[in-house]
């Protein structure tokens, strides 16, 4: 995911891109300092030191969530191998079993492929937008990890965009990059953690139940076809480092706000953004109440963005080829996105479940 400047105030129509706003500086530069409204894409060259990306945090954080990821990975592993339920644990943060991994340390080897699946994904969604802005002279930083105790031992991943994007068609590359990079990682580690998942005679997690996109039901019919459906599969943590990183697909293509989804559509059609964003936290707030309460938090930062534009000029447009590629996102979208990606979890069954356990 990019984090990129908002709107500023002035016309959408202005030939000159809204100033950019750094929230880590809040610095906004002078009409002086404005460069030319369209720049050649080429390598980026720094001319000073406070240009260059910093390097310790990103390298922190980076290090700190292959801990956090090959801790949850290691559970994942050793359930796999026992035909225990694969978020099962006996202590209070069964996600991040740090009692069990203290007892035999060694355990820890079990999680690394995991750990490298699921950072491989978000390492290459981020590394594309990166590149992206590297081609358009666009001052960003390196991918910052977030880890945390979570399903998969991270939040995920982002980059923050600090110069100019002058043009439509920047923003259009700069956007798709991510996801084009990410889903090409994720394909071969879907099909790979697919080969190695077995089936199950009931369910694989009476805990957990996944909901799985298209991508994962064809693949799962291109290598085993005629087997019982992925319900009745019992997913290899490679599997489920696949899942995740479709997820995370889906979820940064949704057209709206300042999603990647969202820099598409007004790359595409600037006019279209609001209304389409809008449109998405309306779609989000109905499958939160039928299929999986978690749309709420994702309707809420839309909700938050909806309103807030990138920063770049309305013209000139983005052509015909990349008309063509907003085909393909949407493809990738089509292909990564389930209404339930946890089943059994919509508002409305959690509200029903909460209201009877009062009663």
């Amino acid at each position: 995911m990019s984090d990129l400047p908002p709107e500023s105030s002035s016309s959408a129509d202005t030939p000159w891109p809204a100033r950019p706003f750094d929230s880590s500086t809040s610095a906004f530069p002078s009409s002086s300092e404005r460069q030319p409204a369209l720049t050649l894409p080429g390598p980026i060259v720094y001319n000073s030191t406070e240009h260059r990306p910093r390097l310790l945090l990103p390298l922190a954080l980076l290090v700190l969530t292959f801990c956090t990821t090959v801790t949850v990975g290691a559970r994942l592993q050793y359930n796999f191998n026992h035909g225990l339920p694969a978020f099962a644990g006996d202590e209070m943060l069964p996600l991040f079993p740090l009692q069990w991994l203290w007892q035999q340390p060694g355990r820890l080897l079990l999680g690394i492929p995991f750990s490298l699946a699921i950072m491989s994904i978000l390492l290459a969604h981020e590394l594309g937008h990166y590149g992206l802005c590297r081609r358009y002279r666009v001052r960003a930083t390196l991918p910052y990890f977030i880890p945390a105790p979570t399903l998969i031992g991270t939040f995920g991943a982002f980059i923050r965009i600090r110069g100019f994007i002058r043009s439509r068609a920047a923003l259009f590359d700069i956007g798709i990059a991510g996801p084009i990079a990410g889903f090409v990682v994720a394909v071969p580690i879907l099909f790979d953690g697919l080969a190695l998942s077995r089936p199950v005679a009931g369910v694989s997690d009476p805990y957990v139940q996944f909901g799985y996109p298209l991508i994962f039901q064809l693949a799962h019919g291109l290598l085993h076809p005629g087997a019982p459906s992925l319900e009745h599969y019992y997913l290899h943590p490679v599997a489920i480092a696949a899942w995740a990183g479709m997820l995370a697909t889906a979820l940064n293509l949704l057209p709206g706000g300042q999603l990647d989804g969202g820099h598409l559509i007004f790359a595409v059609s600037p006019r279209l953004h609001r209304d389409v964003s809008w449109g998405v936290v309306g779609g989000l707030v109905a499958m939160a109440w039928f299929y999986w309460a978690g749309w709420l938090v994702w309707a809420a930062l839309l909700a938050l963005s909806g309103l807030r534009k990138p920063g770049v000029p309305s013209r000139p447009g983005v052509g015909r080829v990349r008309y063509a590629l907003s085909l393909a996102a949407l493809a990738m979208l089509v292909l990564t996105f389930t209404p339930a990606p946890v089943l059994h979890s919509s508002f409305a069954q959690l509200t029903w479940a909460m209201t009877h356990a009062v009663h």
